[in-house]
This record gives C-alpha cells, structure tokens and sequence, in this order.
C-alpha cells in the first residue's frame, strides 16, 4: 500500500516515525547544508523530499527497512564500491541505510556536493538511455 499523500517537505518529516526521524532527519540537515547558497532548493516529488535546480539532482527516501539517497545512476555508478567497503547496500543510483545502521554523514556530505558539483558542469540528465545495466552489484 502506497504511503499518504502528503502536501508538502515539512508534512513529510513531520510524519515519520520514531525509527525514521532521526536517520531522515540527519539526510535532510546534510542535504540542506550541501544546498545552502547553491541555488538548490527542497521540494517534494513523487511524495519524498528532493533537492533541486529545475531538474533533480538527488532524493530521500524511507522505506520499511531503511532509508536512501537516490541519485541518477550515471552519477552513482563511480561511488559504489565506496559505499559497499563502507557496510551499505549500494543499489544503482542509490545509497540504501538501514535503520540499524549509522548515517555515514562524510560520505553522503562528499556525494551531495560532488552531485552539485557534477550537475554544475553539465550533468543534467536525471537519466540516460542504456543507463541500467539490468545486473544487480
């Protein structure tokens, strides 16, 4: 069953559970800091909160088991093995926590202003044709 609709970022952390507060809330203070003076805004889409300039550059999502930070696949692909070595489930085009788990704060700090970074130099394309390899890492 899909999650409410909510209208707007604040609804959304608003609504999050004991379990999720914390790990989203910690994403969303990284993510506002990588955003500050970089014409990047927070807005929702598709229900999660997004960080934006006219296009997506990443999104936060919470699930039952563990939340994520959703960048295009493009842009993730390099920092896999990263965030594996670290302990994280890293997806295409996503860095999954658990709830159990730490928030690595330096490595999503160095993803978030390497995105803005990436998409200040012309990466726009939240995707890319060819760009799933349908193979699972």
């Amino acid at each position: 069953m899909p999650a409410p609709k909510v209208a707007d970022v604040d609804e959304f952390f608003a609504r999050l559970g004991d379990v999720q507060r914390p790990h989203l809330g910690t994403l969303r203070g990284l993510s506002l800091e990588a955003a500050a003076g970089s014409g990047v805004v927070e807005e929702l889409k598709w229900n999660f909160p997004a960080y934006t300039k006219q296009q997506m550059l990443w999104m936060l999502q919470g699930f039952k088991h563990h939340c994520s930070v959703r960048f295009p696949v493009s842009f993730f692909a390099p920092y896999r093995d990263e965030a594996s070595a670290a302990g994280y489930e890293a997806i295409e085009g996503a860095l999954k926590i658990r709830w159990d788990q730490d928030v690595p704060e330096a490595l999503i700090g160095r993803l978030l202003a390497a995105r803005i970074d990436d998409f200040e130099a012309g990466n726009t394309a939240w995707s890319v044709p060819g760009q799933h390899s349908g193979k699972k890492k």
